[in-house]
């Protein structure tokens, strides 16, 4: 004989967090060990929110499901209590309330964007750390989404009734629906106020009130459609606290008030700007002077070849050496510099030169155990730190192959 399915109380009483039930069978869920209670508080996972979590007796439940037959089970850690016994089950009443919130705000989000945007909510879901909802538009602009989010919090201010309840087939057809119900037989809708009738068959808060706050954390373009990621209640109210303690250390690093924090930051990013274009003017004056040098010393032996190692040197002040001994058509360029515990190498060639960096490169690095590479006009490699380059560069330079 088959097992009877659970009576789930949460559908009467969604601030029911203690009970006592039946155990009445043994099962397992996906694998895991689990029982069967002839009632339950515990909510299953379902409809895109998360499952209760809690206690029966001493057992920890640390996951709630739902089978294709609609029966509820119970994975416990540890022993299984008996069949028949009764126990004591507990529900964690800090995540059950962010649920409600969370699912709440939700059908409350999806209303707003419905009236406000004209966007329909298509799927949702209530994670453990974020909330989202995918709408049936390819773009949704800030504007809309913050009239959308303004007009839920206002309904929340109103502290309207939340009603959730089986009505009759003729009761059923009656209602304004948002949407059509996925299942056709004892269909649970929930109703807020007079702004959004839904079916649903989750744990929802019994005024709009306790839903505390819905925010908007983000929006984005996936898979063809809008994503809504949102916040409701404890979950958004923590969200805000972390973002305005932020804000706050930015506003005493800028000693200025919170408010003033963007005009500092852009008053910062203005200065950085000045100051990348200073040093640019100044490396390149820098850059100028050691090509100078070297140009001189290798014009003065006669060679084509500049080999140079350029002192604390970034590898942008390297190229910029680089490049102003290659602006002399006939030279090339074999450059080094010492930045973060390595060396940075780099070879170039001027316009009318014929010599193959790459090779080079490439034969230099192997033979300093390093790596490197690249066209026969450029490379640029990295080798172990406190090598000579130009040892190196010299004898690369002498073997067959160049």
């Amino acid at each position: 004989m088959a097992t009877p399915r659970s009576s789930p109380l949460y559908h009467d009483d969604p601030k029911l967090f203690s009970f006592r039930g039946v155990v009445v069978a043994h099962e397992s869920h996906a694998g895991r060990p689990s029982v069967r209670l002839d009632r339950t508080a515990f909510y299953p996972e379902s409809g895109g929110q998360m499952a209760d979590r809690g206690r029966l007796d001493e057992a920890a439940v640390i996951d709630v499901q739902v089978d294709d037959e609609g029966r509820i089970h119970h994975v416990l850690e540890g022993p299984l209590p008996a069949i028949g016994a009764d126990v004591h089950g507990t529900i964690d009443k800090p995540r059950r309330l962010v649920h409600m919130a969370q699912h709440t705000g939700q059908h409350m989000l999806s209303r707003a964007l419905a009236d406000v945007a004209r966007a329909e909510t298509v799927s949702s879901r209530l994670g453990e750390s974020a909330c989202t909802i995918d709408l049936d538009v390819t773009t949704l602009d800030e504007r809309a989404a913050a009239e959308a989010e303004a007009l839920v919090n206002a309904v929340i201010d109103d502290d309207a009734p939340i009603r959730a309840f089986f009505p009759s087939e003729d009761e059923l057809r009656a209602l304004p629906l948002r949407r059509q119900p996925k299942v056709h037989d004892n269909v649970r809708v929930v109703v807020i106020g007079d702004f959004d009738v839904s079916p649903c068959g989750g744990t929802h808060c019994t005024n709009t009130a306790q839903v505390g706050f819905v925010r908007i954390d983000a929006l984005e373009r996936t898979k063809g459609k809008m994503r809504v990621t949102f916040s409701a209640g404890v979950r958004a109210r923590t969200k805000l606290s972390r973002e305005a303690d932020v804000v706050r250390a930015l506003a005493r690093e800028l000693t200025c008030g919170p408010e003033d924090v963007p005009a500092g930051i852009e008053k910062l990013r203005r200065e950085l700007d000045e100051a990348r274009q200073a040093l640019g003017r100044v490396r390149g004056r820098v850059a100028a002077a050691i090509a100078d040098a070297l140009v001189k010393d290798a014009r003065a032996r006669g060679e084509r070849v500049v080999i140079g190692v350029v002192e604390d040197a970034s590898l942008d002040l390297v190229r910029a050496v680089a490049g102003r001994i290659t602006a002399e058509a006939d030279l090339v360029a074999l450059l080094a510099g010492e930045a973060d515990g390595g060396t940075i190498v780099l070879a170039a060639r001027g316009s009318s030169s014929d010599f193959d960096c790459g090779a080079f490169l490439k034969r230099a690095a192997t033979a300093a155990g390093g790596r490197g590479g690249g066209r026969p006009e450029r490379a640029e490699g990295r080798l172990p730190a406190g090598i000579d380059w130009t040892t190196i560069a010299a004898a690369t330079l002498a073997t067959p192959g160049r």
